[in-house]
C-alpha cells in the first residue's frame, strides 16, 4: 500500500528499456519516500522475468502470465491493472509514453479517477501549499513537462487523488543498475480473477512490426540539423559529415516538419531523447522541446550563423558561420588528420 508501481512492457520476453529507465527513477523516488518499488508485468511465457527487474531495485514483481495475453490488448490489460491497483492502492504509477503506455495509461487513470500527466521530462518529490483551501500537502509527485508549445516548463501535481500517474518517453530517464544482487519477491496473479471472457472479445490473429533502420538512440556521435539548414539538399552535407566521422544524422522537429528529414530521426520532446558522446547541432535554434531531447550529451558543438541562438548557451563549443562553408571544411580537415 502507498508504494510506487511501474507498469512494465515486454517484447519477446525482454523488458523494454523505457520500463527499466522508469524503475531506475522509481527506485530513487521510493528511497526518498521510504516505500517499496513494485512492478507489474503482463504477458505470456514470463518465467524468470523478475530476474531482469531485481537488479534495478524492484522489491515486488506482480506477474500476470497467460497465453491469451501474449500481445497487448486494451481490455484485459486494463482490467488487470485497475483491479490490482484497487487492491494495492499505490501512491504513484509510472508508464512509458510508448504506444503501449499511451493507450493503457489513460484508461487505467480514468477507471481509477486519478488523472495522468503525459510525456514528463522530469519527476521529483516535493510539497505544496493550497493557500485558498488552507491545506498543506507533503511528498507529492512533481510531474514536470514542457507546456504551451514549449514556451514554459510546467510542474503538475495531483494532491488529492491516488495514484499519481505519469508517462515518460524512452531515453528521458537514465537506466542504471541499482544492485546486481538485489533480491525482491515475485507474486503470480490468478488471471481468471482479474479478467472476464468479454475482455478477450478482440483477438489478435497476426501481428507485424517493422524494425527501425535508424539507430539514433544508441549513436555515440550525432550530427543534427534544424530548420536553419535551409533545404533537404543541405541536409546531404550533414549526411556526408556523419559518414566521415561515423555518426548518425538527427533532426529537430522544425526540420522534420519542413521535409528535410524523416520523423524517425527527430530528436526532442516529440521525438527521441539521446545522450551521445558528441552532438553537433547545425542550424538549430534551440527551442526547449529540442533541448529536452539532447541536453545530456557529453559534448555539444553548435554551428549557427546566429551568435545569439539559445542552443549556444548550452554548447561546449560554438562555431558562428554558414554551415555550407563550415561542414565541407570539417570534412576536409577530419580526413586530412586521420590519414
Amino acid at each position: 500500500m502507498n508504494n510506487i508501481f511501474v507498469i512494465c512492457e515486454t517484447e519477446n520476453g525482454k523488458i523494454s528499456d523505457v520500463s527499466l529507465e522508469l524503475l531506475t527513477k522509481g527506485r530513487s523516488l521510493a528511497n526518498e519516500l521510504k516505500c517499496q518499488l513494485e512492478a507489474l508485468v503482463i504477458g505470456d511465457h514470463l518465467a524468470d522475468i523478475e530476474k531482469q527487474l531485481y537488479p534495478y531495485g524492484t522489491d515486488m514483481v506482480w506477474v500476470a502470465d497467460d497465453s491469451r495475453l501474449v500481445f497487448y490488448s486494451t481490455l484485459p490489460y486494463t482490467a488487470i491493472a485497475v483491479q490490482l491497483f484497487k487492491e494495492q492502492k499505490p501512491q504513484i504509477v509510472l508508464l512509458g509514453a510508448s504506444s503501449f503506455g499511451r493507450d493503457l495509461g489513460p484508461r487505467v487513470s480514468s477507471a481509477l479517477a486519478s488523472g495522468l500527466t503525459a510525456d514528463c521530462t522530469s519527476l521529483e518529490i516535493g510539497d505544496h501549499e493550497d493557500k485558498r483551501a488552507g491545506k498543506q500537502y507533503t511528498h507529492l509527485l512533481y510531474q514536470i513537462r514542457p507546456a504551451f508549445g514549449g514556451n514554459i516548463v510546467a510542474t503538475i501535481i495531483n494532491p488529492d487523488k491516488r495514484p499519481q500517474m505519469a508517462t515518460v518517453r524512452e531515453g528521458v530517464m537514465k537506466k542504471a543498475i541499482h544492485n546486481e544482487n538485489y533480491k525482491g519477491k515475485r507474486t503470480d496473479l490468478d488471471v481468471s480473477k482479474y479478467v472476464k471472457d468479454d475482455d478477450f472479445v478482440v483477438k489478435i490473429i497476426e501481428r507485424h512490426i517493422e524494425s527501425s533502420k535508424v539507430n539514433i538512440k544508441n549513436a555515440s556521435i550525432i550530427v543534427a540539423g534544424g530548420y536553419g539548414v535551409g533545404s533537404k539538399e543541405n541536409f546531404d552535407l550533414l549526411a556526408q559529415l556523419a559518414e566521415t566521422i561515423g555518426a548518425e544524422v538527427g533532426a529537430s522537429r522544425a526540420a522534420v516538419d519542413a521535409g528535410f528529414a524523416g520523423h524517425d530521426r527527430q530528436i526532442g520532446q516529440t521525438g527521441v531523447t539521446v545522450r551521445p558522446k558528441l552532438y553537433i547541432a547545425c542550424g538549430i535554434s534551440g527551442q526547449i522541446q529540442h533541448i529536452a531531447g539532447m541536453q545530456d550529451s557529453a559534448m555539444i558543438i553548435s554551428i549557427n550563423n546566429d551568435p545569439g541562438a539559445p542552443i549556444n548557451k548550452i554548447a561546449d563549443y560554438v562555431i558562428t558561420g554558414d554551415l555550407t562553408e563550415v561542414l565541407p571544411k570539417m570534412i576536409k580537415y577530419y580526413k586530412k588528420n586521420t590519414k
